[in-house]
């Protein structure tokens, strides 16, 4: 091991949800945060901690995740590292590429936007169940774009945060919110500045009310406008939901890699 200061690294990657309990770390059951962890310390021969940039709750998939962690290695290292990585670590989780940053860069705080999809299809497709929320009652798409964008008007999102979080506060910055239709699937797409737990989901099975017509144009409203939880609808399930991207000022990063693929 080189005798240097440890130098601060991100880490990109992507995993499927469905084995474990999220991202975050947990005492009695496994989550991506722990083989990372894990799998970090065998290879580099030292206890490394990494911090993500969010957390996935179960089940849930991340098609772009960052997580940073410390560590006495050069750049050319971190670029072998991530190879190495991608052979120690199961199959649902992958190393996109390793990236050198400043000392003071931080994958949770310094993160200026997350950006999320749900996938829903609308008929039985067995290629597709462990990734999309099989909803199979007609749907008014129109009906459920027009609530989408009543949230870009909305600052307070309480009313789809889960219940008993300890947060400072409920104010997230919407930057987009829409229902795309591909075929016979439905994805809704939703970027913001932060979230709270449960957020997207709530925010899913609410406008899925909406397209049933279980809820109204102005239920909908009514429901924002009360920052209750117990007025939205009910989570939509986890398996549907990817974030799909976390984005970073450019003066953060020391040197890009190249991204690999084995």
């Amino acid at each position: 091991m080189h005798k240097f200061t440890a130098l601060r690294y991100f880490l990109e990657l992507s995993y499927t949800g469905t084995a474990y309990h999220g991202w975050q770390r947990q005492p009695n059951a496994l989550s991506v945060q722990q083989l990372l962890e894990e799998a970090l310390t065998t290879l580099l021969g030292t206890e490394i901690t990494i911090v993500g940039a969010g957390r996935t709750d179960t089940g849930v998939h991340a098609k772009q995740l960052f997580a940073h962690f410390d560590a006495v290695i050069s750049v050319e290292e971190a670029d072998a590292l991530a190879f190495r990585l991608n052979r120690f670590l199961p199959k649902d989780i992958a190393i996109c590429a390793i990236y050198a940053v400043n000392p003071e860069a931080h994958a949770r705080f310094d993160a200026t936007s997350r950006s999320y999809e749900y996938h829903i299809t609308q008929k039985k497709d067995p290629f597709g169940s462990e990734f999309s929320y099989h909803f199979n009652l007609p749907l008014d798409v129109d009906a459920m774009n027009t609530a989408a964008a009543i949230l870009l008007d909305h600052t307070n999102f309480k009313c789809f945060s889960r219940s008993k979080t300890d947060v400072k506060t409920y104010d997230c910055e919407l930057t987009e919110a829409f229902w795309e239709e591909q075929n016979h699937k439905l994805i809704f797409h939703i970027s913001a500045n932060r979230f709270l737990r449960n957020m997207v989901r709530a925010i899913v099975g609410t406008l899925l009310d909406v397209g049933t017509g279980k809820c109204s144009l102005s239920d909908f409203q009514s429901i924002l406008d009360s920052r209750d939880r117990t007025k939205a609808g009910s989570s939509a399930p986890a398996h549907g939901l990817f974030l799909t991207r976390v984005q970073y000022p450019n003066t953060i990063f020391a040197k890009r890699a190249k991204k690999i693929n084995k």
